[in-house]
């Protein structure tokens, strides 16, 4: 059933975003699943991705909601691994699982089947047992509540390495103005510690950010080593203090080159997914 994780993770994991509740619905189907009576399963496959689907859509629905002035943050995925089986391709991108906590579990279970996996919405309706119509207007009620939100898709062309670098050189040597330089005007940053204490959840524009920054690099950062990597299709930097890591940090970069969204993950628990084990 190893097999069958890496196929079916990234369904969950786009559902729901978070790793550990990936895992653990996987987990929960596959176990049902082996001690089911499977007369009349004709396609294990797609019996199995029906059924993930359906417990994530599920655990969704029970998740205690993020109280007013929260930040909540998606787990990050490495996708420049080459030792895991998971088709990293369907994992869908940092800045769009973001944006996805704006949707109902139902609406963003219909978005991510039909833009991710490419399902018709007959076989969108066959998945989730509703009719053809009902995933049409969920799709498009999807779209809707998304294009309310102006922030910037990532360009799907690899970013320039020398814009990191450039970023970290910038705060570290005290660089304010070269930092702006770097971010858009309407830049957001965004930091989930779990049950951390953050300096601050939410900063948002080109000053505040960039003096928020300076403010935790000489705070905080100075005895980190920054390593680029790519987290969820996009560029980010992982902090290390000696061989721990402290703080995953997740770049939405434009088109021209500026930086349009930080996200900061402190919560050591959505940390361990980045560990190579952690989806073996």
């Amino acid at each position: 059933m190893k097999d069958y994780q890496h196929i079916l993770f990234p369904y969950a994991y786009n559902i729901l975003g978070s790793a550990e509740d990936a895992k653990d619905a996987i987990q929960d189907v596959l176990f049902n699943y082996l001690a089911a009576n499977k007369t009349g399963i004709e396609n294990e496959k797609n019996y199995l991705i029906k059924s993930v689907i359906n417990q994530s859509i599920n655990i969704r629905q029970k998740r205690t909601q993020v109280k007013l002035g929260d930040v909540w943050l998606p787990e990050p995925v490495a996708t420049e691994r080459a030792d895991t089986n998971i088709n990293l391709n369907d994992i869908v991108s940092y800045s769009m699982l973001i944006l996805l906590e704006q949707l109902n579990p139902k609406e963003r279970a219909v978005f991510i089947l039909k833009e991710s996996f490419g399902y018709a919405h007959e076989e969108i309706g066959e998945v989730l047992g509703i009719t053809v119509d009902n995933s049409r207007k969920l799709l498009s009620r999807a779209r809707t509540r998304l294009n309310e939100f102006k922030q910037q898709a990532p360009p799907k062309n690899a970013v320039p390495a020398d814009i990191l670098n450039n970023y970290i050189h910038a705060i570290r040597s005290r660089d304010t103005g070269a930092l702006e330089n770097l971010l858009s005007k309407e830049v957001t940053y965004f930091a989930d510690g779990g049950k951390l204490n953050v300096v601050k959840k939410v900063a948002i524009g080109m000053s505040e950010v960039a003096a928020l920054m300076l403010f935790v690099d000489e705070r905080y950062g100075r005895n980190l080593t920054a390593v680029p990597v790519e987290i969820n299709h996009q560029p980010a930097l992982l902090y290390y203090n000696k061989n721990k890591l402290i703080v995953c940090q997740v770049f939405n970069i434009s088109a021209d080159g500026k930086i349009n969204q930080i996200s900061n993950v402190l919560d050591p628990e959505k940390l361990k997914t980045l560990q190579p084990e952690s989806l073996q």
